[in-house]
């Protein structure tokens, strides 16, 4: 049955076309309806004048309760009124994870197009200070008018480090627990859709006339999803599925799905094996649950979670009169204890150290959104689960016909029907599509910890490991051919791949490596995290740090992270040649930033492992390198020192050209020292190397230092 596409006018702030950002949004469902009055609250409290620093409205509310999506409605009505643009970001990685202020700042810098040469690379904060990208973003906000969606906010010390002193700006963050430690917050607490708003999502999900037909089971269903969007979805998508299947029978079957998900032994919700019934399906063994947000061990049940007592999160002091939206229905959630009131405190030092991180929010037992996914992967055919386990296995959990064809070993499109087929019955959520067109989908955060979990239980580790091995070896092959693309003159690039997978032209290519750029950066991290497939994943590491710079946009704190894995690797495997090298990247990488300091210590421990690889080429570049950072401090003693030592090792290695520069090099830091006579030697003798070689441009700079020096010797310096 076809589905509706519209429900909902955007209203009369909607925004002009031209304000930057929107397209960084979630897609968010097509059908959206009701929260009207949480919208009403929303608009309300960001017309409340601000004062000192960004205003920031909080959307509460527990997974499944369609809190983005309500928050990329509002952003989408109220962008026109932030012409410099709209940032996202999602704070939470899918399995619970709590994603570092300082990474999001960078983020968020470079959607804001700021200038992010000047800020630190990662692991140059020095103990007990804030990292300097939060300092930067406050300080490029400055001025600005921007709207900036924080999704899936853990605690209020991610939040913090990100709050301007800048009214003009707007921070709207959903969260699913307290955000307790901020003052003047009223949070719009979302529970279940009225009646009337869960009807019409049915209607238009289902289709009108079989939920007209029946509106005391569409009322039974909504009741027992308790009215929540996420379940509301997935069991609509089981009716579409399931022409046969009564409305009044749907809501019966949840019901009892929860109540077995809920009861005592039982193996957890999600366990039902799929193309089977849930009550057909047997519990598995109940083991020991890890912490919330985690997979149970391979091969064993998580013990269900306790029901929670129903309680409204509190996020902070809340006003008479405030307008906050008070739930339509009660919704179990964790329980929360309120802190004590704070006393007020200067503004100027409104930003503060973080708190302790919270735990993620699980989603209990017997929540009806578990109930859902129950029913919905029960009715899956064996392919489609398979795959919809697989993509958990995708770089940050999302995917498209390249990266899901490649992690079920199937053709493109037969992986492309497969992700249409999950999102159409509600077990994937559309994201933007990439630049090319190609669709993009994501595996929602509220069942990736179930997915992980089916993964573990119902596929073999080796079919897992190989699963990812084809993975990496798919985005090795797409990144090398970007970079034959973009650099033909660079070497062949790999045999063709095939044609829904190919990469067309060099446009192409650069919009694939910048559009896929976080999902690439995060498969090789969790490949080397592992640490069992370090070949694949060193060779995706050789093949970004080749292509990246090519796109013109390579950020240094990326590289940076890439040079960091090959040190890894290399130290792992005992590779001192290799990890010489990375850290010699790493140390270029810190001085082109100013952080002469860190610099100067990747080069130090460069030349250990240099050493013990018997390499003397590499010896001589971490010493020039060290020298460099002596004469950047102002250590004029210590840069001739170091400065001669690579001058040796260059001299014995029949160098010349590298012989040259380091005695101008020398004679520099012999001039800091007013040895002008030894300054001047040595300017002579890189003279004479250089007539040697020919090399008339080098003979004009260093005569052209020796000549100043003497003209500044003869007039007293």
């Amino acid at each position: 049955m076809a589905r509706k596409t519209v429900t909902m006018e955007a209203g009369p702030g909607a925004p002009a076309e031209r304000v930057p950002g929107l397209d960084r949004l979630p897609a968010g469902p097509t059908l959206f309806v009701g929260r009207r009055t949480e919208l009403a609250a929303l608009r309300a409290a960001a017309a409340r004048p601000a004062e000192g620093r960004s205003p920031v409205l909080v959307l509460a509310g527990r997974p499944g309760s369609g809190r983005t999506a309500l928050a990329v409605r509002f952003a989408v009505t109220v962008a026109a009124q932030y012409p410099d643009g709209v940032l996202f970001a999602r704070l939470s990685a899918p399995d619970g994870g709590r994603v570092p202020p300082a990474r999001v700042a960078r983020r968020l810098l470079e959607q804001l197009d700021a200038d992010t040469a000047g800020v630190p690379l990662p692991g140059a904060v020095e103990d007990g200070r804030e990292d300097p990208a939060c300092v930067a973003l406050r300080e490029a906000l400055a001025g600005r008018r921007v709207l900036l969606l924080l999704d899936d906010v853990r605690d209020a010390g991610q939040l913090w480090p990100l709050l301007a002193d800048e009214p003009g700006c707007l921070v709207l963050a959903t969260t699913a627990g307290p955000l307790t430690g901020i003052e003047d917050i009223d949070p719009v607490i979302l529970g279940g859709l009225d009646r009337p708003a869960a009807a019409d999502l049915l209607g238009d999900l289902v289709g009108g006339t079989r939920i007209g037909c029946d509106p005391v089971g569409a009322a039974d269903l909504a009741e027992a999803c308790g009215s929540q969007p996420a379940a509301l979805r997935l069991m609509a998508g089981r009716l579409r599925g399931h022409p046969e299947l009564a409305v009044t029978e749907a809501a019966k079957e949840l019901v009892r799905a929860v109540a077995e998900a809920s009861a005592p032994g039982a193996g957890g919700a999600g366990e039902a094996k799929a193309g089977k019934p849930a009550e057909e399906a047997k519990a598995a063994p109940s083991g020991k649950a890890g912490p919330p947000g985690k997979p149970a061990p391979s091969g064993k049940a998580a013990k269900p979670a306790a029901p929670a007592k129903p309680e409204k999160p509190v996020q902070g002091r809340r006003k008479k009169g405030s307008g906050g939206a008070e739930p339509t229905a009660a919704a179990p959630g964790p329980v929360v204890t309120p802190p004590p009131a704070e006393p007020a405190r200067d503004p100027a030092a409104w930003v503060r150290p973080a708190p302790e991180p919270a735990e993620p929010v699980p989603v209990p037992d017997n929540d009806p959104l578990v109930g859902a996914f129950t029913l919905a992967y029960a009715g899956l055919p064996a392919a489609q689960a398979r795959m919809l386990r697989a993509l958990t296995l995708a770089p940050a959990q999302c995917a498209d016909l390249r990266t899901a064809s490649a992690l079920v070993g199937c053709p493109a499109p037969e992986a492309a029907g497969t992700l249409a087929a999950l999102a159409e019955r509600e077990l994937l959520t559309e994201e933007p599509p990439a630049a090319d067109g190609t669709a993009r989908y994501r595996v929602p955060g509220r069942l990736h910890p179930r997915l992980v979990r089916l993964r573990e239980r119902d596929d073999r580790p080796a079919e897992v490991e190989l699963a990812r091995a084809r993975l990496l070896e798919r985005l090795v092959r797409l990144t090398e051919s970007a970079r034959a693309l973009l650099d033909p003159a660079g070497g062949p690039g790999p045999d063709p791949l095939p044609g829904p997978l190919r990469l067309t032209s060099a446009a192409h290519a650069r919009q694939w490596l910048l559009g896929e750029r976080d999902p690439l950066l995060a498969a090789v991290a969790d490949a080397i995290g592992q640490g069992d497939l370090d070949g694949s994943a060193g060779r995706l590491v050789t093949a970004l740090l080749r292509a990246l710079p090519l796109t013109g946009a390579a950020a240094p704190a990326d590289l940076y992270q890439l040079h960091e894995l090959v040190l890894t690797v290399a130290e792992r495997h005992g590779r001192p040649r290799r990890a010489s090298a990375a850290l010699l990247n790493l140390g270029d990488l810190q001085a082109a930033a100013g952080r002469w300091e860190q610099a100067s210590g990747h080069y130090r421990a460069a030349l250990e492992h240099a050493r013990a690889a018997d390499d003397e080429a590499l010896c001589a570049r971490a010493l020039e390198g060290a020298a460099g950072c002596h004469r950047a401090l102002g250590d004029a003693v210590r840069a001739a020192d170091w400065y001669g030592r690579a001058l040796g090792l260059r001299q014995a290695m029949g160098d010349h050209a590298a012989e040259a520069r380091l005695l101008a090099r020398v004679a520099e830091a012999h001039t800091a020292q007013r040895r002008f006579e030894e300054a001047e030697r040595e300017y002579r003798a890189s003279l004479a190397v250089l007539r040697r070689l020919g090399d008339e441009h080098g003979r004009e700079a260093v005569g052209t230092a020796l000549a100043e020096l003497r003209e500044r010797v003869s007039a007293g310096w």
